[in-house]
């Protein structure tokens, strides 16, 4: 019996494994995200998933959970992309934040809260790596909360 069970986990866990090392390695290597990519990672990291990337950003943009008139194959934006993750992980913010739900006021919070360090544009677009940085770094601040 647990000969079976070690092998129905072990058939079972590992292709997830791989699965996630595969998406993690591609994210890596992406220097510019599109705006599905980077709402499917968010939405994943804060256990909001979806099926795929489009779905992820249609339900991001239902939720007006990103800026205004934007593709789901455009270049994603630090801005746009603190507001998802402003929204996406219910982080409060100051009371402008709070006010305005604004791409702006996302980031500068984001950069109060030290989760995007540096003197960087916020119109800058994202890169792979820099996003799993800032995930990494809500994760963490949300696990010490």
């Amino acid at each position: 019996m647990r000969t079976v069970l070690a092998f129905l986990i072990f058939t079972f866990t590992v292709p997830l494994f791989s699965q996630t090392a595969v998406k993690l390695e591609a994210l890596l290597n992406e220097p510019e995200l599109k705006w599905s990519e980077a709402a499917a990672f968010i939405l994943e990291a804060a256990d909001l998933n979806k099926t795929s990337p489009e779905e992820s950003f249609r339900f991001a943009a239902e939720q007006k959970w990103l800026p205004k008139n934007l593709k789901a194959d455009g270049k994603a934006r630090l801005n746009g992309v603190a507001l998802l993750l402003m929204q996406s992980f219910d982080i409060k913010g100051g009371i402008f934040y709070r006010i305005s739900k604004s791409s702006h006021h996302a980031y500068r919070e984001l950069v109060y809260k030290n989760i995007i360090r540096g003197n960087i544009d916020p119109d800058m677009p994202v890169s792979g790596q820099q996003l799993l940085l800032i995930v990494n770094r809500i994760l963490a601040m949300k696990e010490q909360s």
